[in-house]
């Protein structure tokens, strides 16, 4: 009877540690919850000051600790690790605060977050720098890109698109106000649709004119039309649209300058140099350009052809360099963008302030991409595979960077959410000629009606 309660509580025991692994693989989320968060709190309170101490982030004590300890307990007086805080646990992994000890800075903890990883027995840790003296130090349970999953709350607002999942689990926001134009990199089948189509449904629901060229007879776009302002399919017809934009941005310009000239003794608060300083009722909508397959622009078979070609790259560039302060912001995607392009391509480039490069298929065009952001940045760039599409490295020209992976969203959905809110589109009359031509939605016929019964008491 003995053997039988034995091999059932080892069966009992290897079905659990089964299940578990099951749940590790197939459900990391359930089973960051129920297993992984408490054994990882465990650790980290039974071992923080060794951990620390190992990873050289303990100090001497102050004398009057020094002399306490002594007094009171006559023990060896060690180092003291960076003073922590309560820990917060969350649905990816844990969040706590560490109070730098006098002579130490945030680069020394990030530093170590390798080792910490490790000892704490998680997928990554990230450190952030809260304000002097404290960092705030975000542990990640599991690979939150494997099966993205956006925060219930994300920072969103005007101009504002929550648009991705970041690798520390926080979400990657498009933000047209603080980086007014973006370039977007990627190979076919990479995820850079996927991206385009998060950004273009999370911008209809704003009143954001949106406009489009797109030289591939307008398949990526085209879906879109209830919502775009003006959709150009070809480069005959963004050769006629482009100039329409620099118009407007140059009478966004008047009516800046406009109310610059107003009667001395005006506060100062009044005065601005871009459109979003002017009162509400008197100011523009934003308008956000997209550009699919900008390689399509540049690409001349003929003299006539390089002549277009030169017309539309200089209007592209007028308003990459001064189309922010009117309103107006470049989001620009092809397979590749370099120099070998043609004239303007590399000037273009430069005025594009963020990146994101998914994945490319040589190394050159993630050096396009990412190149002059970071070194690091163009490895890992270089690094995703074909079995992650939407996953992404995107940086900016201030040099920080990081992994994203945009969240699956089906073609009939954004299109659908297009439609819906076709309504908000705001009107701009110069781009009415170029607004696309959306065929009416086919009513579903119904059955037979039924026969009219006679009236009776």
């Amino acid at each position: 009877m003995a053997d039988l309660v034995t091999w059932a509580e080892l069966g009992g025991s290897l079905a659990a540690i089964g299940g578990a692994a099951y749940a590790r693989h197939a459900h990391p989320a359930a089973y960051w919850s129920t297993v992984g968060l408490p054994v990882s709190i465990a650790r980290l309170l039974v071992t923080y000051s060794s951990t620390m101490d190992a990873c050289g982030l303990t100090v001497e004590p102050s004398r009057l600790r020094a002399l306490a300890v002594k007094a009171t307990t006559r023990r060896e007086v060690r180092p003291v690790p960076p003073r922590r805080g309560m820990i917060r646990p969350t649905s990816t992994g844990l969040r706590l605060r560490l109070r730098l000890a006098p002579g130490q800075e945030p680069a020394d903890v990030a530093a170590s977050a390798e080792r910490l990883r490790h000892a704490w027995g998680v997928h990554a840790v990230y450190v952030r720098d809260v304000k002097p003296g404290v960092v705030e130090l975000r542990l990640v349970g599991y690979d939150v890109l494997r099966k993205v999953r956006m925060p219930r709350r994300t920072d969103a607002g005007p101009l504002r698109v929550p648009v991705a999942l970041r690798e520390d689990a926080t979400a990657f926001v498009r933000d047209y106000q603080a980086v007014p134009h973006e370039l977007v990199l990627g190979a076919t089948l990479s995820g850079k649709s996927m991206y385009l189509r998060n950004l273009l449904a999370g911008l209809a629901a704003q009143p954001v004119v949106l406009v489009g060229i797109d030289c591939k007879r307008g398949v990526e776009l085209a879906p879109f039309a209830p919502r775009l302002s003006a959709l150009a399919t070809d480069p005959e017809r963004a050769v006629e649209l482009l100039p329409v934009l620099v118009k407007e941005m140059e009478d966004r310009y008047d009516l800046i300058k406009a109310r610059q000239g107003i009667a001395p003794g005006t506060p100062a608060e009044e005065i601005t140099s871009d459109v979003w300083g002017l009162p509400e009722d008197e100011r523009p909508a934003p308008i956000v350009l997209f550009i699919d397959e900008v390689a399509e622009l540049f690409l001349v078979a003929t003299k006539k052809e390089e002549e277009r070609r030169d017309e539309m790259v200089t209007q592209l560039i007028r308003l990459a360099q001064l189309g922010r302060a009117a309103g107006i912001y470049l989001e620009v995607c092809g397979q590749r963008f370099g120099a070998e392009l043609g004239k303007g391509a590399t000037m273009l480039r430069a005025q594009l302030t963020g990146r994101v490069c998914h994945r490319v298929n040589d190394e050159a065009s993630a050096k396009m991409a990412l190149g002059d952001i970071a070194p690091e940045a163009v490895t890992a760039a270089c690094a995703i595979a074909a079995e992650l599409p939407g996953l992404a490295v995107v940086g900016d020209t201030s040099g920080g960077w990081s992994r994203i992976r945009t969240p699956h969203l089906s073609l009939a959905d954004a299109a659908a959410t297009c439609r819906d809110t076709a309504h908000l589109a705001p009107d701009v009359p110069a781009l009415a000629p170029f607004r696309p031509y959306v065929p009416p939605v086919p009513v579903k016929e119904s059955g037979p009606a039924a026969a009219p019964q006679p009236v009776t008491e």
